[in-house]
C-alpha cells in the first residue's frame, strides 16, 4: 500500500484545504490521456492537466529534451547574458505568432505573462511622450492570473474581494453571459456583439487621453468558458484603433491549439497589439510564460544610448533552460503530429457530445468553441457551487477528471483525444447528473 505522505504543511492554492486533507486525491504518474493516482486509479484526464498538456502527459519528445538539456545547462542568468535555445525559442514562437508581433518577453507563468503586458503597455506610451495613459481596462468574469496587476483588471469577484482597492485607475466591460439570450450555442453566439460598444462609454467617461489599454481573454476559460459573440472581438479592435488604445489579447488558454488553431487571434480574425500566452507553451512540463509584442511597441522602446537599459522588468527565470528545452519539444511536436488540425477536426466532435446533454438533469446551458466546453448547472438554492464540487468528486470516483468553476463544468481535454474517450467523457458526465439532486 503506498504510504500518504504528511499533507499539513502544504497551503494548497485554490484548494478547500481542510476538505482535501480529510480526503485527498493524490497523483502519482501520468501518461497520454489519464494520470494514475498513488492508490493505482487510473483517471482520464478531462481537462489536459490545467488546460496546458495539450499533447498528453509526459510526451516522451517533450520529456527527453528536458532531460537533455538538464545534464547540459541547468541555468542561466537572463541579465546581460543569453544562451542560444532562448533566442531560438523566441525566433521560432514569433514566426507562427499572427501579425507583427515580433517579439518575445519571456515570464514564468500566466500571471506573470499578463503583469509584464500591462506594464509593457504603460510603459509603452510614457516613451511615446503620453505617460499620462496609465488607465487598464479589463472584463467582468474575466481571468487574467493572480498577481496585483491580473486581479486588478479580472473581473471574477472570488479572486479580488480579499485584497483591497487593488490597482487604481483600472475599470472594466460589462461581460457577455447572458442566457436568455445566447444559451445553448454552439461556437459563437449570435447575440451580444453590441456589448462591445460599452467600450466607449468608458473611453467617454475616462477620455482616451488616460487609456492605456483594454485586456480579454478571447474565450473567456476560467469563467466557464465563455464565447465571445460574433463581431464582438472585431469591433473592440475597431474602439481600441479609433483611440489610440492597445489591444492586449490574454491567450494563456487559448493558445497552442485549444481554439482549433494556432491562437485564439487566428480563429476569430482579430489581431492584438500584446498576446499573452503560457500553460501549453510547454505543454504544461515546466513553468513558463512569454508576451508577444508587435514591432512597433518594441521600436518605441529601442531609443536612447545604445548600452542602455530599454525596459527595467525581468525575471531570475526568463527563458529558463529547461522552460526553453521544454516548449523548443513543444512546438515541434504540436507541428510534428498535427495536432492543431487535428483540434479542428475533433472540435465538431465535441461538441456534438456535450451538446447531447442538453436535456440532462440540472443543466442550464451549454457551450463550445475548438477544444472547450461547459455544461453550466442550475445552482441547489442556498448552495451555490456545492453542486459543481459534489459532480467532480464524483465524476473522480468514477474516473474522470474534470474542472469546476462554480456550478459550471469545463472540459479542455488534450488534442490527442479520440472519439472514444470524448464519448467516455460525456457518458460519465451523464450518469454523475442523473445521480445527483
Amino acid at each position: 500500500m503506498p504510504v500518504t505522505p504528511n499533507l499539513e504543511a502544504y497551503w494548497m492554492p485554490f484548494t478547500g484545504n481542510r476538505y482535501f486533507k480529510s480526503n485527498p486525491l493524490l497523483i502519482e504518474t501520468a501518461q497520454g490521456m489519464h494520470v494514475t493516482t498513488t492508490d493505482g486509479k487510473e483517471v482520464l484526464d478531462a481537462i489536459s492537466g490545467l488546460w496546458c498538456c495539450n499533447a498528453g502527459h509526459c510526451h516522451p519528445k517533450i520529456v527527453a529534451a528536458i532531460q537533455s538539456q538538464a545534464t547540459r545547462l541547468d541555468y542561466a542568468t537572463a541579465f546581460q547574458l543569453g544562451h542560444p535555445g532562448v533566442f531560438e525559442l523566441a525566433e521560432k514562437l514569433t514566426g507562427i505568432a499572427p501579425g507583427n508581433l515580433d517579439y518575445a518577453f519571456f515570464t514564468n507563468s500566466g500571471s506573470e505573462s499578463v503583469d509584464t503586458a500591462l506594464k509593457i503597455a504603460i510603459a509603452y506610451h510614457c516613451a511615446r511622450g503620453e505617460g499620462q495613459r496609465t488607465r487598464l481596462i479589463g472584463r467582468e468574469k474575466g481571468y487574467h492570473g493572480v498577481g496585483f496587476g491580473g486581479i486588478s483588471v479580472g473581473g471574477m469577484s472570488p479572486n479580488r474581494k480579499m485584497f483591497g482597492a487593488l490597482l487604481p485607475g483600472t475599470d472594466h466591460l460589462p461581460h457577455t453571459h447572458h442566457l436568455e439570450h445566447n444559451a445553448f450555442s454552439r461556437g459563437q453566439p449570435e447575440w451580444g456583439a453590441h456589448l462591445a460598444d460599452e467600450l466607449e462609454n468608458i473611453v467617454a467617461l475616462h477620455d482616451a487621453s488616460t487609456i492605456a489599454a483594454v485586456i480579454v481573454e478571447p474565450v473567456a476559460g476560467s469563467a466557464g468558458v465563455l464565447v465571445p459573440p460574433k463581431g464582438y472581438l472585431a469591433r473592440l479592435r475597431e474602439i481600441c484603433d479609433q483611440n489610440g488604445i492597445l489591444l492586449i489579447f490574454d491567450e494563456v488558454i487559448t493558445a497552442f491549439g485549444r481554439t482549433g488553431r494556432r491562437f485564439g487571434a487566428d480563429t476569430f480574425d482579430v489581431q492584438p497589439d500584446l498576446m499573452t500566452v503560457a500553460k501549453g507553451l510547454t505543454n504544461g512540463a515546466v513553468p513558463m510564460g512569454a508576451v508577444l509584442v508587435d514591432r512597433d511597441i518594441y521600436a518605441a522602446f529601442m531609443t536612447g544610448p545604445e548600452q542602455a537599459v530599454e525596459f527595467f522588468h525581468g525575471y531570475t527565470y526568463s527563458g529558463h533552460p529547461l522552460a526553453v528545452a521544454a516548449a523548443l519539444a513543444s512546438l515541434a511536436v504540436y507541428e510534428d503530429e498535427g495536432l492543431y488540425e487535428r483540434a479542428g477536426q475533433m472540435a465538431p466532435v465535441l461538441e456534438d457530445a456535450v451538446h447531447s446533454l442538453k436535456d440532462a438533469p440540472h443543466v442550464i446551458d451549454i457551450r463550445n468553441m475548438g477544444m472547450m466546453a461547459a455544461i453550466e448547472l442550475e445552482p441547489r438554492d442556498g448552495e451555490p457551487t456545492l453542486r459543481g464540487l459534489e459532480i467532480y468528486r464524483r465524476c473522480f470516483d468514477a474516473g474522470l477528471l474534470v474542472r469546476t468553476t462554480g456550478d459550471t463544468i469545463a472540459l479542455t481535454p488534450s488534442l490527442i483525444i479520440d472519439e472514444n474517450q470524448v464519448g467516455q467523457i460525456v457518458d460519465i458526465i451523464g450518469q454523475v447528473l442523473q445521480s445527483i439532486n
